[in-house]
């Protein structure tokens, strides 16, 4: 069973662990340092809420309902691309990391949890992920070894929220220059677009 618990670890860190809107949005908090813990959590709880769909076998439903589709597809364009503008304000207006403040327009607990939330389930992709892809997979085991793959998923999703959140730290003295929040943000604003202009489009 420890083969099928890191395959399910190794499914679903493959699958997030590239640059996307969730991912940029915990790593942005994580460098501010402001409410690290509750984003971590949200981000975790939601992919984990997810993949436990997916498993369930909603994942097939969701693919064969174009008016689930669209709602998902138009609703999280509409999100990212109301963040995208705030990011890429911050970008025009630069900030600074400094060890009193994150910067001047800290998040209230309220917007904080809407905010990871929304990256959560407002984005189709991630539902693509975690319901359709990592419930394909899973679907694939054995009725026996379907708990320990979801398991494997889950403590996957877990590590990585984690990981990113808290280790963004590290880059801390980097991005006590103006020029690398610049950078960040426009980066962030970028990929929030990209994502939003491939949804609303397609």
């Amino acid at each position: 069973m420890t083969s099928v618990f890191f395959s399910g670890f190794g499914v679903t860190v493959g699958l997030i662990m590239a640059i996307g809107a969730q991912n940029a949005h915990v790593l942005r908090q994580g460098l501010r340092r402001e409410h690290v813990l509750l984003t971590v959590a949200v981000s975790a709880l939601c992919d984990a809420g997810l993949i436990l769909l997916g498993m369930a076998g909603v994942g097939p439903w969701l693919s064969a309902s174009p008016t689930a589709m669209d709602v998902a597809r138009i609703g999280g364009g509409v999100f990212l691309l109301w963040y995208g503008a705030r990011a890429a304000r911050a970008a025009w207006r630069g900030q600074q990391l400094s060890v009193d403040s994150a910067g001047a327009q800290a998040l209230s607990h309220r917007q904080a949890l809407a905010a990871a939330a929304g990256f959560s389930l407002l984005n189709p992709h991630a539902y693509l992920d975690t319901v359709v892809l990592i419930g394909a997979v899973g679907a694939q085991q054995v009725d026996a070894a379907r708990p320990v793959f979801t398991a494997g998923a889950v403590c996957a999703s877990i590590v990585w929220f984690v990981l990113l959140g808290y280790g963004a730290r590290l880059m801390a003295p980097l991005f006590r220059r103006p020029a690398a929040w610049r950078v960040l943000d426009a980066a962030v604003a970028l990929t929030l677009w990209s994502i939003a202009a491939s949804l609303l489009l397609k």
